[in-house]
């Protein structure tokens, strides 16, 4: 099985349990890996079998600005799920992480994995 990844993904929105969180907006950062099979699209060099990560960058980041949540945890698990659901992966792992969050730390966040990660079969 293959991966199509977006690194380094920036969103703004509000986020955060005490009460100056919820009045600003912070930067969330996302690391996505998706497990897919990428022979079709290798093979025939079109767009509509591979998973457009495009698509899926603009996607997560207009889900992440309009919904805001008290915890990462719980947005991690709903961008998880929304990845799964509307970009047919099997497999996504996803970190979430948000800078400057704890004195001291460049970044706390979360790393999921949700699906099922398909097993690698032979190369032939």
């Amino acid at each position: 099985m293959d991966l199509v990844f977006i690194r380094d993904l920036r969103v703004d929105t509000i986020v955060g349990v005490y009460d100056w969180e919820r009045q600003i907006k912070q930067t969330l950062v996302f690391d996505i890996d998706m497990a897919t099979d990428i022979h079709r699209a290798a093979v025939s060099d079109d767009l509509q079998f591979a998973v457009n990560y495009h698509a899926v960058s603009l996607r997560v980041s207009s889900y992440v600005e309009a919904h805001h949540t008290a915890l990462i945890e719980t947005l991690a698990e709903d961008v998880a799920k929304l990845i799964l659901t509307e970009f047919k992966v099997p497999w996504v792992r996803l970190q979430l992480t948000k800078p400057n969050a704890v004195l001291g730390a460049k970044s706390v966040g979360v790393i999921i994995e949700r699906g099922m990660q398909p097993s690698a079969e032979p190369v032939a």
